[in-house]
């Protein structure tokens, strides 16, 4: 199962806070012996897939053990890649998305089964009949039955809205939900990058603060996510951060500093190191939980974790199984076309792997440097 990329647009290329006042959580502390450094296991892999750059972290019994990256942040540049450098993480960023929405469920401001008619209610006239009953867990499991993206008319308007993030996902929310979904609400899954968009909405209208916001507020400075971001990380005609690449028949590998609108946030723009992408993914092994004010409640986790009825995907993960692991398996990976990101956790062993990689192609280097790690700390 590959989860669809989020497609940008760009030069006319179709690629497609406030301080928190809780104690922050522990991430995956470094062991007494130092981290592991992975760039030997990494560079014959990214050498062989022809890759800029690779990085890799490893979570053994909830402690990050081991980490690196080995590469060039672009393609014509010799700038190196770094361990403290960012990387998109693209759908990734889901998981992230309805963590928030597991907060306000456990703060009463929502429910798993609140209706789009109930938390929209000022777009509910305006909603087709079976749109109005979508649920939040549908839309965060993609059984909304809505398209994976709004019309190409608005997204291609979604790079110059003039307006704020919250208001054009008001406006995606409005103009979707005017029709009748390509499914009956919970019938199937159809991956939907829209539906956390509109996820988005129904955050900010029960809280009344900004998804960005919120991710700051309330998951990336508890879970001490100092360097977590939105969009292409470092800065256009810099190499200060690496850079996103796509491939082309006619020239290769090019680089690219773009992605897609901020308002898509909710479905695919976070960037972070991989040490503070580590401290998420940490929380969803249940790692830190013993703190008085937990970012989310174990049982939240359980919900989360948790897909429909034979089906695989839960909110924000896919859970599966595979045969280095006893219990289930979960994953997600992320993309914008420029970018690749995947994540493997193994909650039972508190056993995690993430992988990340500057090119739109590095899903095949990617797997393989996940089963080397896999094959190596999975003991």
């Amino acid at each position: 199962m590959r989860l669809p990329s989020i497609q940008i647009v760009s030069l006319a290329i179709l690629v497609a806070a406030l301080p928190a006042q809780q104690k922050p959580v522990s991430k995956p502390s470094s062991p007494p012996r130092p981290l592991e450094d992975l760039a030997e296991l990494i560079a014959p892999i990214r050498k062989l897939h022809k890759m800029p750059a690779i990085g890799a972290a490893v979570i053994v019994k909830g402690k990050l053990v081991a980490l690196g990256v080995e590469g060039i942040r672009k393609v014509g540049d010799e700038t190196l890649v770094t361990r403290q450098d960012l990387w998109h993480l693209g759908s990734c960023t889901k998981a992230m998305t309805a963590t928030l929405v597991a907060q306000q469920v456990a703060a009463g401001k929502l429910k798993w089964t609140t209706t789009l008619g109930e938390a929209l209610p000022d777009l509910r006239d305006g909603m087709h009949a079976d749109a109005r009953q979508i649920t939040i867990a549908q839309l965060l499991q993609h059984r909304s039955g809505l398209p994976g993206q709004p019309p190409t008319q608005q997204w291609m308007e979604l790079f110059n809205f003039e307006g704020s993030n919250q208001e054009a996902r008001r406006e995606v929310a409005q103009s979707m939900l005017k029709k009748a979904p390509e499914a009956k609400p919970g019938d199937r899954f159809l991956y939907s990058n829209a539906g956390y968009m509109i996820i988005g909405a129904v955050l900010e209208r029960a809280t009344g603060r900004a998804w960005q916001q919120m991710m700051r507020t309330d998951l990336f400075v508890p879970l001490g996510m100092t360097t977590a971001g939105f969009g292409a990380p470092g800065r256009d005609k810099h190499v200060d951060q690496p850079w996103g690449h796509f491939y082309k028949a006619a020239s290769g590998s090019k680089p690219m500093f773009a992605d897609n609108p901020p308002s898509l946030g909710p479905a695919g723009t976070v960037h972070a190191t991989l040490e503070d992408w580590a401290g998420f993914v940490a929380l969803h092994l249940g790692v830190g939980q013993e703190a008085k004010k937990p970012v989310v409640s174990k049982e939240s986790l359980a919900k989360l974790q948790q897909p429909p009825k034979d089906a695989e995907y839960a909110s924000g993960w896919v859970v599966t199984k595979r045969d280095w692991a006893p219990g289930p398996v979960i994953w997600h990976n992320g993309s914008n076309t420029m970018w690749y990101a995947i994540t493997w956790m193994a909650p039972e062993l508190q056993f995690a792997v993430l992988v990340t990689c500057n090119h739109g192609e590095g899903p095949k280097a990617c797997d393989a440097v996940a089963a080397a790690c896999i094959r190596r700390f999975r003991r």
